[in-house]
């Protein structure tokens, strides 16, 4: 993987690499290339506690960088730790390894065994290319990354300092950085102010540098896909509902036997409407009747219909 990417260990033999001794923790420095910048004192103070009670479970691993002078490679929590404890000591594994090798090897150890943040973890990123003059995709390859992902973690390099700082303290979230890589030194920090003092969500931090530069508010354009797709889902289920119709001919049956009823009411009622609207009528005639007029009818029931006929002689 990684390691063979870089070149790590290819000069170590078997006989050094096993071999733990004790060095004085006073002959050791941190690692020069450690990526870590931020270190959670209580994580320290409880991994100390867990030495204490059941000692080192794996030695720091160290190189001679000078004679008696040895930094570290890997561990470098665990040496804060022995040293919270006052240890004079520490049991370790030296490496032979050049300043590339050290330097890789402390950076990739962090990339895949720490919880970087994104500053950090970019950071990390660009000096291993550096080092061993990488691509993006020969280094995501060797990490085992996708090329956009080191990508878009080094677009964060792009943030001014404090901005980056902001992220590595926690104080401002990696999307609220990534809002801001279109604006200048200025607005970046002009923004930073306000998202600190105001409290922004990282959607209220879009939408503002969407103002600064003149374009769309995200939240805006948010809430016209979401109608979009609500419009989009509503016809996807009127059509689903007009296509399942065939398919309940059972029930409309069903249905039907069960509203026999309400039907021959409403036929009933139907039928007793026409006869309202006949004897109406006959009323009409017979008042005429009474009136001297000579009127002569008749009447005809056709099954779906009254027929009647009215005969009035023009004279009278």
């Amino acid at each position: 993987m990684a390691f063979s990417l870089f070149g790590i260990g290819k000069n170590n033999s078997d006989n050094t690499k096993n071999k733990v001794v004790e060095v004085k923790l006073d002959q050791i420095i941190p690692n020069r290339y450690q990526p870590r910048k931020v270190f959670d004192q209580d994580g320290i103070r409880e991994l100390a506690q867990t030495i204490d009670e059941h000692g080192l479970l794996q030695p720091i691993v160290l190189r001679e960088y000078e004679p008696a002078k040895y930094e570290i490679i890997a561990g470098e929590r665990r040496y804060r730790a022995m040293k919270l404890l006052k240890w004079e000591k520490a049991p370790a594994i030296i490496e032979k390894m050049s300043d590339q090798e050290t330097a890789s090897l402390a950076l990739i150890e962090n990339l895949q065994r720490s919880q970087l943040s994104s500053v950090e973890e970019a950071q990390a990123y660009r000096q291993l290319m550096d080092l061993n003059h990488l691509t993006q995709s020969q280094l995501a390859k060797g990490m085992g990354k996708s090329q956009s992902f080191v990508a878009n973690k080094l677009r964060l390099l792009r943030l001014i300092t404090p901005v980056q700082t902001a992220i590595l303290d926690h104080r401002i979230s990696e999307r609220h950085g990534r809002a801001l890589l279109d604006l200048d030194e200025k607005q970046q920090r002009d923004m930073l102010m306000r998202i600190v003092n105001e409290r922004l969500t990282v959607r209220q931090t879009e939408d503002e540098v969407a103002r600064l530069l003149g374009r769309p508010l995200p939240s805006e354009i948010a809430e016209l896909k979401a109608a979009a797709k609500r419009k989009e889902l509503a016809s996807l289920e009127n059509h689903s509902e007009e296509a399942e119709e065939p398919t309940v001919n059972v029930k409309k049956k069903t249905v039907k036997r069960k509203t026999n009823k309400k039907t021959k009411t409403a036929k009933a009622k139907q039928a007793n409407d026409a006869r309202i609207a006949l004897n109406t009528i006959k009323k009409s005639i017979k008042m005429a009747t009474t009136n001297g007029f000579d009127i002569k009818t008749h009447e005809e029931d056709n099954g779906d219909t009254y027929q009647l006929t009215i005969e009035i002689p023009k004279k009278q």
